[in-house]
């Protein structure tokens, strides 16, 4: 989620410094302590007028009448896609502490894993949350795509296991003024279920949903987003059938530590969404789906952060996730989670996240060509 509030400079400048200020004080924030900051660069009378700004603009708010301001949602997602440096010190530390403890020559996959989550929440204050690695990986045997009618197809998979999978898919449409031609569109969807067995065969679901179907040829660009939202859809179906475990670390003091979560009724939700019902939380923070319908751009930050009521799951919709896929080769195979109050330490939270997935992404890679 991308919010276009634009902010000047200096307001911009007030809202790092009152959510910051809210993160390590959690209490609400007057212009009088960001006076105390700024001072004497920026007169109170600016302060007031630039909180009184982010306010009207629904990123501060005031949870009683008499206090200052906290930053609701939206204001954390501005400071997170605009004011936000991951820390590299932090991001080193995690590579540090991971490579010194984790024994990939000794230990299993899954007892790796659990040392990893320990490390994570013991670092960050916050829950870890790591999925197991999806062994599952059934590759392509053969591509069909039938036409249905003037507007969607039929796209069939047949598996190496010869299960078959399919899905709908939209129909890209003639241009204004010009009458379909379903001879043309079934002689074209021939040659294109022909083109993409030839280049797909042998490949996972997984690698095929994360593609760049820019490659494509020329006449058959405008087919490629349109084949990436239904091959995500078959790998969506696919994943529903395969082992969902999430190693958890540190619920007992996250719930401690931070204020958020004085209210038992809240406190047993989380809980029950972490223990009982790790599936919903799984599809959560290792969402393949959305990683293949981004525009990845190399100097795009893969992690994805959903702040408060941007998470789906209820229980969590007063916290921050952080997370990020790790992968083996090039497939995307597990997610590093970190879960938190909204009010996290972001630039800290995002390292630590990108950082472990990197890490396992390096050591699952490094593994597979020695036993490949």
């Amino acid at each position: 989620m991308t919010l276009s509030i634009k902010l000047s400079p200096r307001q911009q400048q007030v809202l790092r410094a009152t959510v910051r200020h809210y993160i390590a004080t959690a209490r609400p924030v007057g212009s009088e302590a960001l006076v105390e900051e700024f001072n004497p660069r920026v007169s109170s009378a600016t302060i007031r007028n630039a909180m009184g700004y982010l306010e009207k603009s629904g990123l501060l708010y005031q949870p009683h009448t008499s206090a200052g301001r906290v930053p609701s949602d939206s204001g954390y997602r501005i400071y997170v896609d605009q004011l936000v440096t991951p820390s590299n010190t932090v991001a080193r530390q995690v590579d540090r502490l991971l490579s010194d403890q984790l024994n990939w020559e000794e230990l299993s996959i899954e007892a790796l894993l659990r040392e990893a989550a320990q490390i994570l929440s013991a670092l960050s204050g916050y829950i870890a949350l790591i999925t197991l690695p999806q062994t599952s990986q059934s590759q392509l045997r053969h591509l069909q795509l039938v036409q249905l009618d003037a507007r969607q197809a039929m796209l069939i998979v047949v598996l190496d296991s010869y299960a078959t999978q399919s899905a709908l898919m939209a129909l890209p449409q003639p241009a204004p003024g010009q009458r379909p031609d379903p001879e043309q569109l079934d002689r074209e969807l021939q040659i294109l279920s022909n083109f993409l067995t030839s280049q797909l065969r042998g490949r996972t679901l997984a690698e095929i949903s994360t593609l760049d179907w820019s490659e494509l040829g020329r006449e058959f660009k405008r087919y490629g987003d349109l084949l990436r939202i239904a091959l995500v859809e078959l790998h969506r179906r696919t994943q529903s059938s395969v082992s969902t475990q999430i190693l958890i670390n540190g619920v007992s003091e996250v719930l401690r530590r931070h204020p958020e979560f004085s209210e038992v009724q809240q406190v047993q939700t989380i809980i029950q969404l972490l223990e009982s019902e790790p599936d919903q939380l799984w599809s959560l923070i290792f969402d393949v789906s959305e990683l293949a319908l981004a525009d990845r751009r190399e100097s795009e930050r893969r992690v994805m952060v959903r702040i408060g009521m941007e998470n789906p799951l209820e229980p969590i919709q007063s916290c921050a996730l952080v997370s990020a896929t790790y992968q083996r080769g090039s497939v995307p195979v597990g997610s590093v989670g970190m879960l938190g109050p909204t009010r996290m330490v972001y630039e800290n939270a995002i390292a630590i996240v990108e950082a472990t997935a990197n890490h396992l992404s390096e050591a699952l890679s490094q593994e597979a060509k020695l036993t490949g």
